[in-house]
């Protein structure tokens, strides 16, 4: 597997499968939480392993407090439409909590998402991915404050998959226990995978 920059000038990284690749995946990133952070790179790992062309973006946000929620989700949604650009074929989506806010786009193109730790105090988000009709998968811990069980329950039975993660934070971690965060990145990757293979 190669990792390229492409085009010049996006900043984006793209990682191509060992073979033809099935569909493009588009990984968005959180605002302190890159696309080399584990919860992204294990996504990556687990797409290009299935055969998807991942690309990765790096961004680097404008200052929440200047911005309203509509400009913020404005600016997400910019981000992953030139990730696809002219893209044509499948295309799966990645969010870590910023990048959640694409969650309106991927519903108005029905792509499939997997969503770490979703913002999930924000109603408008809630609502873009419960109007998503691809598959979603949730991934989110009980000590993440913008993470509520309440509203993942509803989405599950709305059709969403949901891993919620005991202890674990919006970091995807346990803070103060380092092998517990290494079981749930496993937790995390393994419920991934199943997403993705089916």
């Amino acid at each position: 597997m190669t990792a390229r920059r492409f085009p010049p000038g996006v900043p984006t990284d793209v990682w191509e499968p060992a073979g033809d690749p099935v569909g493009l995946a588009v990984v968005l990133p959180g605002r302190g939480y890159p696309p080399a952070a584990p919860g992204c790179a294990y996504a990556g790992y687990v797409l290009r392993a299935a055969g998807w062309r991942v690309r990765d973006v790096w961004w680097e946000p404008p200052d929440n407090d200047s911005l309203s929620l509509a400009e913020e989700v404005s600016w997400v949604r910019d981000q992953l439409a030139t990730a696809v650009g002219e893209h044509q074929g499948p295309v799966l989506v990645v969010g870590k909590s910023l990048g959640t806010y694409a969650a309106a786009l991927a519903a108005e193109r029905e792509y499939p998402a997997i969503w770490l730790t979703p913002l999930l105090v924000v109603p408008e988000l809630v609502e873009a991915i419960r109007a998503n009709p691809a598959r979603q998968l949730l991934v989110g811990g009980t000590t993440d404050r913008l993470w509520d069980a309440d509203v993942a329950a509803s989405l599950a039975a709305d059709g969403c998959d949901v891993l919620q993660l005991d202890g674990i934070d919006h970091g995807l971690i346990d803070p103060s226990d380092a092998f517990r965060s290494v079981d749930a990145l496993a937790e995390i990757t393994r419920a991934m995978a199943r997403f993705v293979a089916r």
